[in-house]
């Protein structure tokens, strides 16, 4: 899916968070426009799904792509996760689509082998158990060719079908959903950063007016800096109204992308285990074809068991006989 940017402003961006002077600092850093703890600091994170491996709990922070020139958020890696799913999903039904070929060839050239001429004259139970081969090769290429026609339907057809073309504008949807929460948050911070400079230089103007005031530099009058303050004050208050909105919108953010991962979770889920039932159903089927396959053969083997050199010569020797009347010595 295509990367959203536009939190390019900060992106790579890692501000340690610093309050007003007169507070206790906080132990937290901003990495691309999202706050995280310092490392050390504060109680510990739990898991919210301990022991699960959940997606939920493994892609909050963005990572650099393999050139290391931009930032990819962790939630752009489960998409992207996603739509390989889908292309391994589509190279699966190839791979059985080759499968089904080499089958129905197979088939085929076992029919054709089955109507040779080769050896046709054979006789006796020996020709017999030989006819009976030859057939149970016709009968192989039957069950070769359902093997391959019921791969095609109960195998190759759904692996193709399982989640259409409306999948990829699913994924779209989602990934439109949190990149414009992210813009959001981005906008937010860029808020927190604006009144934070604009409260250090209202500080910075109160401090000079006062110095000056102390040291008779300056005419200012104690309603010039009672206005000082008032502006330093009201500065301090929009930079607290800031961070409220940033942190409201960070917390809606982070409940999108619990909810939306673990729907991606369920859906990877979803994925596995329907081909593994499909590929077990390849499995049954290849089974079933074996089991198939040896039925075919014991006829022939129950007609192998069953020749007889001795009764073959037997009837070749009724039917092919030229006299049993032998030769004897000649009389003078």
């Amino acid at each position: 899916l295509k990367s959203r940017r536009s939190r390019a402003h900060c992106e790579a961006l890692v501000t340690p968070n610093v309050e007003p002077p007169g507070r206790e600092p906080v132990s937290s850093v901003t990495i691309n426009c999202v706050t995280f703890p310092l490392p050390g600091e504060g109680p510990e994170q739990q898991l919210l799904k301990p022991n699960e491996w959940s997606y939920c709990d493994y892609f909050w922070t963005d990572k650099k792509d393999p050139q290391g020139t931009t930032s990819v958020a962790g939630f752009e890696v489960l998409l992207q996760k996603q739509l390989k799913g889908k292309q391994m999903q589509k190279e699966m039904a190839e791979f059985i689509h080759e499968r089904i070929k080499i089958e129905e060839e197979y088939a085929k050239n076992l029919s054709k082998l089955s109507l040779s001429p080769l050896a046709v004259q054979e006789e006796g139970t020996l020709g017999e158990a030989w006819t009976q081969l030859k057939k149970s090769l016709h009968d192989e290429a039957e069950v070769h060719l359902k093997f391959s026609n019921k791969l095609h339907s109960e195998v190759e057809k759904p692996l193709l079908t399982f989640r259409g073309d409306n999948f990829k504008k699913d994924l779209k949807k989602y990934d439109h959903h949190i990149a414009d929460l992210r813009k959001q948050l981005a906008s937010r911070y860029a808020g927190v950063e604006k009144a934070r400079k604009a409260l250090a230089d209202r500080q910075k103007d109160l401090e000079v007016k006062t110095q000056q005031l102390e040291i008779k530099l300056s005419n200012k009058t104690e309603e010039d800096i009672k206005k000082a303050r008032r502006k330093s004050t009201q500065a301090g208050d929009d930079l607290m109204r800031c961070v409220d909105l940033y942190n409201q919108t960070q917390s809606k953010w982070f409940e999108e992308m619990v909810t939306t991962s673990m729907e991606l979770e369920k859906l990877e889920v979803e994925r596995i285990e329907w081909i593994q039932q499909h590929l077990r159903q390849y499995t049954t089927l290849r089974h079933e074809t074996d089991m198939f396959n040896q039925s075919m053969v014991e006829p022939v083997d129950q007609l192998l068991q069953n020749v007889d050199p001795a009764k073959d010569r037997e009837l070749w020797v009724k039917e092919n006989n030229t006299g049993e009347v032998r030769p004897v010595d000649m009389d003078i």
